[in-house]
């Protein structure tokens, strides 16, 4: 429970995201900014954090150990999920671009087999069939956005989020197992920052010759993205799945917590930029992504029980 607890309040923070990406978007802020501009200011604030407590050099060595691994995962953990969901933000609103996101909940689950390095482990089609509770909703959410837009505008908020639903667990996993406790929270999040940087430095690039140089307000908006969601809601979120990371089924519930993105970013949005009230449609495919994420949890509860009783049981006999 202390894990989804923690889930829950990155969730909040997170939110940030979606509620101040929309913002510069409507202001006229380009999305190259808004993505590369976060781990940017990420860089030298988790430098600060770290470098007080001379934990830094264990990250450089880390990565000079394994340069291949950590360039590579920490592109897609961080470049190939942040890139795209920002990139989303231009066809849907931000809460709609949240609830869509929700679909890393069936993308880490349909990973579980290619992330085990030491026992081959199933898919846990338990956690499968609640997370199609959460995609049924989004479904909802999604045709209910096409009646007022396009479908072309619909396809380009949903395939980039796809894209980043499956980069975000996978690069992730791919890091817990690659650092297997080698390094704190905080200096594996460095070493992705680090690690990402040529994505980043190449994408900024692109984005002073395709629009000019960013805002102030954009840069503003941007820094409190990196701090709130960048160092405060990833630290949370990666914390909470290390406490649960040889655990599937609990793993599988921190990651539901992120549903709560949904309501967080949602109130964000009508109280920040006075946006309409989604319709009643909309708000039904709201409450099943809920509903899944609460279901997720209770199951993970459960099973925890359960356990707990089977080893107790053993020990008895």
């Amino acid at each position: 429970m202390k894990a989804i607890l923690i889930g829950l309040l990155a969730a909040l923070f997170f939110s940030v995201t979606f509620v101040l990406n929309r913002l510069m978007e409507l202001e006229g802020g380009h999305w190259v900014w808004s993505a590369s501009l976060r781990f940017m200011f990420m860089l030298p604030i988790l430098g600060i954090i770290l470098g007080t407590t001379r934990k830094i050099k264990p990250v450089i060595n880390h990565i000079k150990r394994h340069p291949i691994p950590w360039f590579l995962w920490s592109t897609i953990g961080f470049g190939l999920f942040y890139a795209p969901l920002t990139f989303a933000t231009i066809y849907g609103p931000g809460w709609l671009v949240a609830a869509t996101f929700q679909l890393t909940i069936i993308a880490g689950s349909l990973l579980v087999p290619f992330l085990s390095q030491k026992v081959k482990q199933r898919i846990p089609i338990q956690s499968v069939f609640i997370s199609l509770i959460i995609l049924a909703g989004i479904f909802i959410m999604q045709m209910e956005h096409a009646t007022t837009v396009p479908m072309t505008n619909v396809l380009l908020c949903v395939i980039p989020l796809v894209i980043s639903a499956f980069a975000y667990p996978l690069g992730n996993r791919k890091m817990m197992l690659l650092v297997q406790g080698e390094l704190t929270t905080f200096q594996r999040l460095l070493g992705m920052t680090i690690a990402s940087m040529p994505f980043w430095i190449v994408l900024a690039v692109y984005g002073i010759f395709v629009d000019g140089l960013p805002s102030g307000a954009q840069v503003g908006q941007t820094f409190i993205v990196a701090v709130s969601s960048g160092i405060i809601a990833t630290a949370l979120f990666f914390y909470a799945a290390e406490l649960v990371q040889d655990d599937n089924h609990k793993l599988a519930g921190v990651e539901a917590t992120q549903s709560g993105e949904v309501i967080f970013a949602l109130f964000g949005e009508l109280l920040l930029l006075s946006a309409p009230l989604p319709s009643a449609l909309s708000f039904i495919g709201i409450g099943l992504v809920i509903f899944g994420m609460l279901l997720h949890s209770v199951v993970s509860v459960l099973g925890n029980r359960k356990k707990r009783l089977i080893i107790k049981k053993q020990q008895s006999i």
